[in-house]
């Protein structure tokens, strides 16, 4: 079967796929990076898309941001050691950040839910956090297939983070639908 468009979305409460214009597929891949890449492995080898979004929600980490918002580039937040600068993975030839055609804003991927100020995040130019795009962006990556991704901001990345995120989760759908339609989806 092949898809021109798949979205990889981390939950189903976050996105109801009887909602979806015929012809595009959702994946749902759970939370994290493992999943993710293994939900975007899935879907690659079920559909051989010609394009990949990812729609899901985010943690702000600057005052102002809200509602739903492109993301241009994303990096991995979570890859600290003494081996390698922060982000990058040691001794790997990959890409230590991904990036889009398109305007938007820089998203910092980790298995971790941000509850607090994290002065590298400013540093490297992060804008949201999130736990799946950074997995998701490397497959396409590695797969030649364009992504694309779009965040809906729940929380603001500070000791509210996950009661916000678990109240807010589902708010961004018609956003989603909205941003399909305009992509002439």
């Amino acid at each position: 079967m092949t898809n021109t468009t798949i979205l990889i979305v981390a939950l189903q409460q976050e996105f109801n796929p009887s909602h979806l214009p015929t012809g595009i597929r959702v994946y749902y891949s759970g939370i994290g990076k493992i999943n993710a890449c293994m939900a975007t492995l899935k879907a690659i080898h079920e559909c051989s898309p010609r394009q990949i979004i990812n729609f899901g929600t985010a943690g702000s980490v600057h005052d102002g941001l809200s509602g739903l918002l492109p993301v241009s580039r994303v990096v991995q937040r979570d890859v600290i050691t003494s081996l390698a600068p922060r982000g990058q993975m040691p001794m790997c030839p990959r890409p230590v950040q991904y990036e889009t055609q398109i305007d938007g804003y820089t998203c910092g991927t980790g298995d971790t839910f941000v509850t607090e100020q994290d002065p590298w995040l400013d540093e490297t130019g992060v804008h949201l956090v999130d736990m799946e795009l950074f997995a998701i962006a490397a497959v396409a990556h590695e797969y030649k297939i364009p992504w694309h991704a779009y965040k809906y901001v729940t929380d603001k990345a500070n000791d509210n983070s996950v009661t916000d995120w678990k109240s807010q989760m589902h708010l961004g759908e018609q956003l989603y639908l909205e941003k399909l339609r305009q992509l002439g989806l």
